[in-house]
This record gives C-alpha cells, sequence and structure tokens, in this order.
C-alpha cells in the first residue's frame, strides 16, 4: 500500500523463514515517516520456504512486493536472522588502537566455532576505560560474526532485483532501534516468531545476552490442529481469537494447550534472566514481547504473573509518524513488521 513518494527514502527489508516483510520510511526532517509497506507470507503448513536459499524465488518476491506496494526507492537494509549470526562479548587488557584489530581476531579465534575465513567479523567498543591511543586497562568489544556464504547470497538476492542494498544486521539491533531508542536500561526483548523464539537481555542499547529456542507460533497451531483435529488455517484464527483467555481456564482445550507450548519458552525467558542477573549487579526491568506470537491474547498478563514482572508488548510506531486513519490497520499487523520497521530506521539515526 502506498501513500506518498520521496526520493531520499530506505527499505527495510525482513527476510524471515516464514515470509518477507517490506517497509518504505522517509526521513522528513528528524521524524521517520511511514511510506509503504507490504509482506508476503507462507500460512500453508507443509510448504517450505526456503527464502535464504532460493535467490531467484526471493528476488522475485522482492521485486513483486515492492511493485504491488507502490515502493520507488532502491536503497536496503535488509536483516540477518540471529540464529544464524553469531554475537558475543568479549575482553581485552592492556590493548592500544594500534594492537587492536589483531586482538579482536585473536579473541575472536577462540569464542566462533567456525573457521574465520568462513566469516565475516563486525565489532565495536561498548565500554573500557582509557584513551582509544593509549593503552586501556579493560575494553568490552561487541563481536559480530556472519558466515561468508550468507553474507553472500543477501548480495546476490539484491544484485538480482537491482536494489543497493547498504548494510545487514541482526533481527536484534532492529527491534532494539525501534522499539527501545535511547531508553539505556536493562530490558528482555522476547521475540516471538513463526519458528523460532530469541531471547535478548539489552543494557545500554547492546545485546549483552542472547538465546534462541527453536518453538514459535507455528508450535502452538500445529497443537491445536491435531487437538481438535481441524485444518492449520483454522487452528491459526482460533489461537488468536482466544489465547490465553484467563489464568483460571485450563480446562479450555485451546487456552490449555496454548500454555502447555508456550512452557519451554517460558523456561527459556527464566534461564536466561537468572543466567544474566546471577553474573551482574543488575536486575531486568521489563520484558518486550515482539513478533506475531505476542498478538496471543493475555499473554502479557499471563506472563508478568509467572515471572513476577512487568511484561509489556512492544509498539513498534511510537517512533514512526503515519497517517492517523490507518492506526486501527497498522496496530494490527506492526509486530509482523517489526525488524523491517527498525531496519528501515537504521540510516536516519
Amino acid at each position: 500500500m502506498g501513500f506518498f513518494s520521496q526520493n531520499n527514502s530506505f527499505l527495510g527489508v525482513d527476510i524471515g523463514t516464514s515470509g518477507i516483510k517490506i517497509v518504505e520510511l522517509v526521513k522528513d526532517n528528524s521524524e521517520a515517516k511511514l511510506v509503504s509497506y507490504g509482506f508476503s507470507e507462507n500460512k500453508v503448513e507443509g510448504v517450505k520456504n526456503d527464502w535464504k536459499i532460493d535467490v531467484d524465488k526471493t528476488a522475485r518476491t522482492i521485486e513483486k512486493i515492492c511493485k504491488e506496494s507502490g515502493m520507488h526507492s532502491r536503497k536496503a537494509i535488509a536483516s540477518l536472522p540471529s540464529f544464524s549470526v553469531f554475537s558475543s562479548i568479549i575482553n581485552l587488557t592492556n590493548i592500544n588502537d594500534k594492537d587492536l584489530q589483531s586482538a579482536v581476531q585473536w579473541e575472536a579465534k577462540k569464542v566462533i566455532p567456525l573457521s574465520l575465513e568462513e566469516m565475516i567479523l563486525d565489532w565495536r567498543i561498548i565500554g573500557g576505560s582509557g584513551a582509544i591511543s593509549e593503552k586501556k586497562d579493560d575494553i568490552k568489544v561487541f563481536l559480530t560474526g556472519a558466515p561468508r556464504v550468507l553474507v553472500k547470497r543477501y548480495l546476490d538476492i539484491f544484485k538480482a532485483v537491482q536494489i543497493n542494498l547498504y548494510s545487514l544486521e541482526t533481527e536484534t539491533f532492529s527491534l532494539i532501534r525501534v522499539l527501545l531508542g535511547n531508553d539505556k536500561s536493562s530490558v528482555m526483548i522476547v521475540d516471538l516468531g513463526a519458528n523460532t523464539t530469541n531471547i535478548s537481555i539489552v543494557e545500554n542499547g547492546i545485546p549483552m545476552l542472547s538465546r534462541s529456542i527453536d518453538i514459535g507460533g507455528r508450535t502452538i497451531t500445529k497443537a491445536i490442529s491435531n487437538n481438535l483435529n481441524i485444518a492449520i488455517e483454522r487452528a491459526e484464527q482460533f489461537k488468536y481469537d482466544l489465547g490465553i483467555r484467563s489464568f483460571n481456564s485450563r480446562e479450555d482445550v485451546i487456552p490449555k494447550t496454548i500454555i502447555e507450548n508456550i512452557s519451554p519458552i517460558l523456561n527459556e525467558i527464566k534461564y536466561t534472566l537468572t543466567l544474566f542477573q546471577s553474573k551482574n549487579e543488575v536486575h531486568v526491568e521489563k520484558i518486550i514481547l515482539a513478533g506475531g506470537g505476542s498478538m496471543l491474547i493475555n499473554l502479557a498478563s499471563y506472563l508478568s504473573k509467572i515471572l513476577n514482572i512487568k511484561v509489556i508488548i512492544g509498539d513498534p510506531w511510537a517512533r514512526i509518524s503515519y497517517p492517523t486513519d490507518l492506526k486501527s490497520s497498522l496496530d494490527e499487523i506492526g509486530v509482523k513488521l517489526t525488524v523491517a520497521l527498525g531496519l528501515a530506521m537504521r540510516e536516519m539515526e
């Protein structure tokens, strides 16, 4: 759906395991404005969309979305899935700027399980003492490594569709940008996707601890489909219509099924919180839910009650201007577009 076009706009392209979401934003003074959005999703069980494997198919899908949505920008930022990218925080001591890069490379060999020849590394200093030209007593470096074969595939995709790929970044940083903005407090982001759930604890805008679990919205949908012996499409609708009705509705088949299937996610959240807070003298202030799974009725309230911590659904539109008459429809689909919105905002900071 296109609203208006500007030359100075950027595309945020979220290539996920279950679909492709694209948003076009334009910077107007210091404000990010929505130009257009579009997406293609696979809702049929048993049909696998290997977007990142099939370059031609992915390029055609991106081209179709852009054309049908009236997008004009040829400048894009795309997401690398968290589960495909390795990240770690490394500590360096007694290092000056001349030796910094070689020191990072040396430490990377210790923490990245693949050969560095197979990886593209990116890193930035996130904390430490001393001036960069002097020897530092202690430096914290956030290190990211992406497989070269994956990066090349992305380059091939955007070359095929004749879009200039400005940069690649992990989904986590896109979520931080759009959901947290300048908030530097300690927050957990739980991204409930179709096939995976990514959990990150963010401090000062940096993901200090990240974990993934291979359970997402489709796990719940399949369980409802099997328990009620109904089609996947109907089970998907039931899931969002009923959600977790109340904390005392365990006799109800669908809410009970949902609670049982989010139990591993709940346990992973508990473990991540305990792991982080036991090693850091920092208390996680709240949990922000993102992704399509956050649309489950009463999920935030349920998690808040069980975990005894504030849980909210992230608002991806909080820092973006859009036509007010579209508020209801944008609120409904916003959780699906969160990563794409964060990507498009990257070059507007």
